[in-house]
């Protein structure tokens, strides 16, 4: 008679949570947008762009037939660039209601950001090649790349934190998005408060890197 042997139950496996959860499917959505955002802004060529959609005087003087295309066009590329700013604000919403923030979510969610402004930031130059709009546009770009470098080499001393997001940091990323915003709608009577708010969002954009640069300077001045 064979003796029975007690088995160890088995160990249940890991089931490590699939990166492809509502929070990260909304940052890769706002990704896929910007190709759709820069086809709007150039396809069809037929279509106006950078025109002035609506004049103060148009409708009195020739009505809205001759902006119509260009108007549509501006709406189209304002209400993906909306879109996309709201699923910014939703991705970290729910990644927090739902419990499933991620190594890679957390890598994702503000290179999404980055290339959606950087994309729209280059399609307003083109639109209004001045001086504000190239400085905007150079400071805000440059100041991203700068801050993400800096932010890797203080992860690789294992002092990440001490450049987190700050409160002026976030007040810039919403007067960017608001500035965007209006100019991309290409209204006469909007234009000057559209360039308003991106000098706003260029000193806050300064500011910002400040605080970095500030945090990280005991770091940086270190030798070897």
């Amino acid at each position: 008679m064979t003796k029975n042997i007690d088995t160890p139950p088995l160990q249940p496996v890991p089931n490590d949570k699939s990166i492809f959860n509502l929070p990260n499917n909304l940052t890769i959505a706002r990704i896929l947008m910007i190709p759709l955002f820069v086809a709007i802004a150039y396809w069809p060529p037929a279509m106006g762009i950078g025109q002035a959609a609506i004049s103060d005087n148009v409708i009195a003087r020739v009505g809205m037939s001759e902006f119509s295309d260009s108007l549509l066009r501006h709406l189209l590329l304002t209400g993906v660039f909306i879109i996309a700013a709201i699923t910014d604000w939703l991705d970290g919403y729910f990644a927090r209601k739902l419990n499933v923030m991620s190594a890679f979510g957390r890598f994702l969610d503000p290179v999404a950001d980055k290339l959606m402004v950087a994309a729209a930031l280059i399609i307003l130059v083109q639109w209004h090649p001045n001086i504000i709009m190239a400085i905007a546009a150079i400071v805000i770009i440059s100041r991203e790349i700068a801050v993400s470098a800096l932010r890797e080499w203080m992860a690789e001393l294992g002092n990440r934190t001490s450049v987190a997001v700050s409160y002026v940091g976030k007040l810039k990323t919403t007067f960017q998005m608001i500035a965007i915003t209006v100019l991309l709608l290409n209204w006469e009577s909007l234009e000057l408060i559209g360039y308003g708010l991106m000098v706003a969002a260029v000193v806050l954009t300064l500011w910002s890197m400040f605080i970095y640069l500030k945090a990280a300077w005991p770091y940086l001045k270190q030798s070897g």
